[in-house]
């Protein structure tokens, strides 16, 4: 039987460590998404999409294992963010004016009829509330900065201001691209204090 493939380990755009930003090229990359708006401590459409993003993952892994042979861990969730004032995730925290997409990367050996069989085996059996919104695209970052965070998520603030305001600038950078997060803790089942999170920042040359 084929070795199941733990993407945390074999992939080197999952690693990061904490106190430290380092700058890594990521590879072009395909993900189960699904998008929203607002607080992600309040919205009911935040909570559906992970209902909703999960059981298709879950569904692709099984179905990879079974019809290619190829076997392997459902990645973690990921989410991108953004707001038309960057300052809402630094300083004022305004989690109402958070846009949001929720992810869960797909193997590149996972073709688009696998994802369209699966998304039709969970509507057969069960029925997640937004699993009409699940879409397959591939995300394109390349250079990026990314550190890990351990603690709750109201603490990354200080961390993004100077991944922001230091560190970028300061290498003769300049943010391009989405804020993104990848949770390596299952932020429904962990204590605050001690969730990690990789926090990533697409960067391009500031004289570019």
């Amino acid at each position: 039987m084929a070795e199941k493939i733990d993407f945390k380990k074999t992939l080197d755009a999952y690693r990061a460590t904490r106190g430290e930003f380092r700058i890594v090229d990521v590879p072009d990359m395909w993900y189960l998404m699904i998008d929203g708006v607002g607080d992600p401590n309040t919205s009911p459409a935040f909570a559906d999409a992970i209902k909703s993003l999960y059981p298709v993952a879950f569904t692709l892994k099984f179905a990879s294992k079974r019809e290619l042979g190829r076997d392997y861990v459902v990645p973690p969730l990921e989410g991108l963010w953004w707001s038309e004032d960057m300052a809402s995730f630094t300083s004022a925290r305004d989690k109402s004016h958070w846009n949001w997409t929720l992810m869960v990367m797909v193997p590149e050996w996972i073709e688009r009829d696998l994802v369209a069989a699966a998304l039709d085996r969970v509507a057969a059996t069960s029925t997640p509330v937004r699993r009409g919104d699940v879409r397959l695209e591939p995300l394109v970052e390349g250079r990026c900065v990314q550190t890990l965070h351990v603690g709750s998520f109201d603490d990354e603030a200080d961390v993004l201001a100077e991944l922001h305001d230091e560190f970028v600038p300061g290498n003769g950078l300049r943010m391009v691209g989405k804020h993104h997060e990848i949770y390596l803790s299952d932020f429904r089942r962990t204590a605050p204090e001690k969730l990690r999170t990789i926090l990533r920042q697409p960067v391009a040359a500031a004289r570019e």
